[in-house]
């Protein structure tokens, strides 16, 4: 039956989307039938699966991809106060009163946080010769959580014994996330603040691991993202950072299916300019002294509902890297 399902899911949207890949990248093999299907992994068995909705909404609904991005990797520009674009923030304080909502415009976060934090918790855990199996692994560990929104990461890190500062530029996603975790005794110690990377840089602030979860896409200028977090992290320290492939793949998931045809995000969530290409992410590190030391992907299985971490980087990927102790 499963298979079955597969096979009909995979035809009738496989179909959908080579017509709108062909509409809008016509001389691209992106669009090509092969390179559509979503690999979905589960511990040793894969199957190709599209998880895309057959009921597509009309081409002309749809932005235009822009020019991919040109990331500069030789001298550092200048530096500035944030690396922070203002439209993403509005974008973001929008929809702030919904960050506990799993079935709101944060499901698709919900969704993956169990599978982000089985990353987490596995590379931390190696790197920091930590008992994965044990009740609170991360006991020890300062973390900050840099773009926590409204703290459906830094709630679970402190859960599993961290010690947790959430920053966040938008003032009514740090009340939210204060708010909920005041909710639990072991989450209420988590420190909230209003602020950047840039400013706890100014501050002299350090922790043994940095996160950046589903952010780095949303700043203005990711090189220098990273050399912050770079600066807040101590010799040694771990940095985790998650975002989405400049991919066709992932515009035809992370943004024509999951904004405009299962609407499980706002429209205009995402621009697929802004994404980074592994790649690209890997120099972006290396210019900050973070070596990637692992990188996994993320893949949607539609039949089970569930994330996965996968080989497959063409969507949905993170990283986990060491700042150079030199």
């Amino acid at each position: 039956m499963a298979s079955k399902l597969s096979y009909q899911l995979r035809n009738q949207t496989g179909a959908a989307i080579r017509r709108f890949l062909l509409h809008r990248f016509p001389n691209s093999s992106a669009a090509t039938p092969s390179l559509l299907g979503i690999r979905c992994f589960s511990y040793g068995s894969s199957q190709t699966v599209s998880p895309i909705d057959p009921s597509a909404s009309s081409p002309q609904e749809l932005p235009q991809p822009r020019t991919s991005p040109k990331v500069e990797l030789g001298a550092a520009s200048a530096s500035t106060s944030s690396s922070l674009k203002e439209n993403e923030l509005a974008k973001f304080a929008a929809i702030s009163e919904t960050w506990w909502d799993s079935d709101g415009p944060f499901k698709p976060l919900h969704v993956m946080n169990p599978t982000r934090l089985a990353f987490v918790r596995s590379t931390l855990c190696r790197h920091f010769k930590k008992d994965p199996c044990s009740a609170r692994p991360l006991e020890g560990l300062k973390i900050v959580d840099v773009g926590c929104g409204g703290g459906i990461l830094s709630e679970p890190l402190a859960r599993m014994g961290a010690t947790v500062t959430g920053v966040d530029a938008v003032e009514k996603n740090i009340r939210i996330a204060r708010v909920h975790a005041d909710l639990d005794p072991v989450t209420s110690t988590i420190e909230y603040c209003c602020t950047t990377a840039e400013k706890l840089v100014e501050e002299g602030r350090k922790f043994d691991a940095v996160m950046a979860l589903e952010v780095i896409e949303h700043v203005a200028d990711p090189a220098e993202f990273c050399k912050s977090l770079a600066a807040l992290t101590v010799p040694d320290g771990a940095t985790v950072i998650s975002t989405i492939n400049r991919s066709m793949r992932a515009y035809a998931t992370a943004i024509f299916a999951a904004e405009y045809i299962l609407r499980w995000l706002p429209k205009g969530t995402h621009q697929w300019s802004s994404f980074l290409t592994p790649e690209e992410l890997v120099l972006i590190l290396q210019r900050a002294n973070i070596n990637v030391k692992e990188m996994a992907g993320f893949v949607y299985n539609p039949l089970t509902g569930r994330w996965y971490l996968s080989d497959d980087v063409s969507v949905n990927f993170i990283a986990f890297g060491t700042l150079d102790s030199a």
